[in-house]
């Protein structure tokens, strides 16, 4: 088993290859890291995860380097130094490798910095291609084998002429989420950040192609095709969650689609081949938005949410954590459904003029988030069936769940929250079977392995992120702006969680598999 530590502490960005029946440790690689990166990074210094494949494991540290490590040994095999820190340039993306490439996207859209996705050869890492979500077709890789399914993103340097004068070149649009590969169509699929700044105002048009989603050829980054979901994003809504490919029947016809679960608060089932949104379904509750018009693949906003400098949008929902964040979704092929971990939650916000200066917060925002309308819940754990449209189930969390799903064979599905449980649920009910308290808040993805016939399941416990600011980020709870307004949705967190990281591994007991 191997773990990523966050650029922080004693071992910033080490990697740990444990022995994943005893714990006990193998070898520790420790990277040259710049502690520079912790003062310059815009969103937090966590890692979210590592990349496998013919022996190596790939990691990428927060102030910019690609590292190739033998599994075995934790010996260095190459290093390639790819992003540029002095900008607020970082990493905190899990590499993801397809076809002997190591594709690997920045973050820090908050800092003016334009996004990319980058593939590197797996035996050397020099870069292969290099794709910018931003500027000219050319940078953004965009040629003769483009072909959007919406006549709106039809159209030559729509990277450039959707922007004001060279505001492209620092427009975020970055890739620091997660990438899913289909090998029938050898694409890749993923998604952009927001654009930049947050103040609307200061970038009039479409800024394509932030909050995209594109499908790509791995062999040559060439773009197949794209769908921006929120043009000229106004709350911060970035599309870097990840897809999950699936075949569902519509309209009596089986079609290749992946679900997409995005901060708008939708639901979307978009065809792979093509890009066409074959539906979007609301799972949270949403003003900023009033539905998707399926047509033309553009979303409809609430024109009543004021956006212009010096005036409070009031109950802006989601919030710029979004109905579901970077948290993964599971899907579960017995029982067809989707299972969502989310937040449920709204904010007052006003933007301000800002001016960019390299490596400095570019964001231009006032924000106090709360509750959504209701009990007070502040997140959820939901069962969504896409065939439907509906949910199959809830379970309401007191605080935003942000840990990662997971569904297994046996109808279970785990996952853990801010205030220390890791739950184990009826995958078809949502009936709760077990609950564990963790030592700290979850933040993590749980996985299941098997070894030697039993089976463990494992998971890290440690609060972080966006959501640790008023437990270990020495956040104020008293104020309710800070961090974008998300110490006021969790500023009684600190009453039920501390810091501290620590890896949680379970056994199943003999004949519970199935049960």
């Amino acid at each position: 088993m191997y773990l990523v530590a966050p650029h922080a502490g004693a071992h910033p960005n080490a990697i740990f290859a444990l022995n994943a029946t005893t714990g006990d440790l193998e070898w520790t690689y420790q990277p040259k890291t710049k502690r520079a990166a912790i003062g310059l990074a815009c969103c937090g210094v966590e890692s979210r995860g590592l990349g496998y494949d013919n022996g190596k494991i790939f990691l990428n540290t927060l102030d910019g380097t690609t590292v190739a490590i033998d599994a075995k040994t934790g010996k260095e095999i190459w290093h390639t130094d790819i992003g540029n820190i002095n900008i607020g340039e970082t990493f905190t993306m899990a590499p993801f490798v397809v076809r002997g490439k190591v594709l690997v996207g920045n973050s820090g859209g908050e800092m003016g910095v334009r996004g990319w996705l980058a593939a590197l050869d797996e035996n050397t890492g020099k870069i292969v291609w290099k794709a910018y979500s931003t500027g000219p077709d050319k940078d953004v890789l965009i040629g003769k084998d483009f072909h959007p399914f919406y006549d709106w993103e039809k159209g030559q340097d729509l990277g450039v002429k959707s922007w004001p004068p060279e505001a492209w070149r620092i427009g975020g649009g970055d890739v620091w989420g997660w990438i899913s590969y289909d090998p029938d169509l050898n694409l890749i699929y993923y998604g952009t950040s927001n654009p930049g700044p947050w103040n609307p105002s200061q970038r009039p048009g479409d800024n394509m192609w932030t909050s995209t989603i594109f499908a790509r050829n791995p062999d040559t980054g060439q773009a197949v095709w794209a769908d921006q979901l929120d043009p000229h994003d106004l709350w911060d809504y970035d599309e870097i969650m990840e897809n999950v490919l699936v075949d569902l029947p519509i309209n009596g016809k089986t079609r290749q689609v992946f679900l997409h679960v995005a901060k708008t608060g939708y639901v979307t089932a978009i065809d792979r081949k093509t890009g066409e949104i074959l539906s979007a379904d609301p799972f949270t509750y949403i003003t900023t938005y009033e539905g998707y018009d399926l047509k033309t693949g553009r979303p409809k906003l609430n024109p009543k949410l004021p956006t212009a400098p010096g005036k409070v949008a009031q109950e802006v929902c989601p919030t710029n954590l979004g109905g579901k964040d970077w948290q993964p979704t599971a899907w579960s092929p017995k029982t067809k459904l989707l299972y969502i971990p989310h937040s449920h939650a709204c904010m007052n916000r006003e933007n301000f003029e800002v001016q960019y200066i390299a490596g400095t917060p570019y964001i231009g925002l006032y924000g106090d988030q709360y509750a959504a309308p209701g009990d007070g819940h502040r997140g959820a754990f939901d069962a969504w069936d896409p065939l439907k449209h509906e949910k199959a189930w809830s379970i309401e969390e007191k605080f935003p769940v942000f840990s990662g799903a997971l569904a297994t064979a046996g109808d279970v599905v785990f996952y853990g929250t801010l205030d220390r449980w890791f739950k184990a649920v009826d995958a078809k009910t949502g009936k709760l079977l077990w609950k564990f308290r963790a030592p700290s808040g979850i933040v993590g993805q749980p996985i299941t392995y098997a070894v030697g016939g039993k089976q463990y399941v494992a998971v890290l416990s440690g609060i972080g992120g966006a959501m640790g600011g008023v437990v270990i980020g020495n956040l104020d709870p008293r104020l309710r702006n800070g961090g974008q307004g998300t110490s006021g949705l969790i500023q009684d967190l600190a009453a039920y969680t501390e810091g501290g990281s620590t890896l949680l591994v379970f056994s199943l007991p003999e004949g519970a598999a199935g049960k």
